[in-house]
């Protein structure tokens, strides 16, 4: 299979796997990588990204959005809003399924971490102070740094210089790294609904012991947040035309 539709799908479902999966790696007693930290969480968001982009790429899609934001961003930019739902439906079955995957992998680490905090954490985002104008603040920041500068690196007078080529994925997973470094504190950076809501349906379906609640209540912050931050970035580029 070869297609937009299967890049999209199978470019997030990497991503999503490999980022929640250091969620898990980090935050699940029993594993080897328990308690190493926020470095290593941003760190492998950043890997999955790049692993994501290119799997994307080579199974059929190559603009590799892998997140509905940033394909809202290009809607807006371009003026074409016709297949918004077909990649979102991509990136949204991906997201859903690389957590799935996820919570298979560390299927005997479940029951031995206690708290459902920690275990919802593994899978979506929530806030560490809970604010919702700020928090909804904080996810249209990252999304917008994310889609502007992700936009920058593929610009002409970036590619002109043979930057955006084979470094281009690269260059975007040291930017998520940066995000996730930098503004990532207050919400967990989304910066992409696919990436929050796709495990987030995964944690209320799948039957992980002592799980609690999947914090429906917070859920509509990151993607509210991120398709604003990335229609407001689509309307800078539009008017900036990069």
């Amino acid at each position: 299979m070869h297609s937009i539709w299967f890049g999209e799908f199978m470019g997030t479902l990497v991503l999503v796997l490999l980022g929640t999966g250091v969620n898990a790696g980090v935050t699940l007693r029993k594993s080897y990588a328990a308690d190493s930290g926020w470095i290593v969480i941003t760190t492998g968001w950043a890997l999955a990204v790049l692993c994501g982009v290119v799997v994307a790429q080579a199974f059929g899609s190559p603009a590799a959005y892998l997140n509905p934001a940033i394909t809202l961003a290009a809607a807006v930019v371009n003026g074409h809003y016709a297949q918004l739902l077909y990649y979102w439906s991509a990136q949204m079955a991906g997201g859903l399924a690389g957590a799935t995957l996820m919570a298979l992998h560390y299927a005997p680490h479940w029951r031995h971490t206690p708290d459902p905090a920690a275990k919802l954490g593994v899978f979506c985002t929530n806030a560490a102070v809970r604010s919702p104008l700020a928090n909804v603040f904080s996810e249209v920041v990252g999304t917008m740094v994310l889609v502007v500068v992700a936009s920058a690196i593929g610009s002409h007078g970036v590619a002109s210089n043979g930057l955006a080529g084979g470094l281009g994925p690269w260059l975007v997973g040291s930017l998520v790294w940066g995000i996730g470094l930098s503004l990532g504190g207050t919400t967990g950076y989304a910066i992409n609904p696919a990436r929050d809501l796709g495990p987030r349906i995964a944690h209320t379906l799948l039957p992980i012991p002592g799980k609690g609640g999947s914090n429906w209540g917070y859920a509509p912050i990151p993607l509210i947040g991120d398709l604003a931050g990335g229609a407001l970035a689509g309307l800078l580029l539009h008017y900036a035309k990069f």
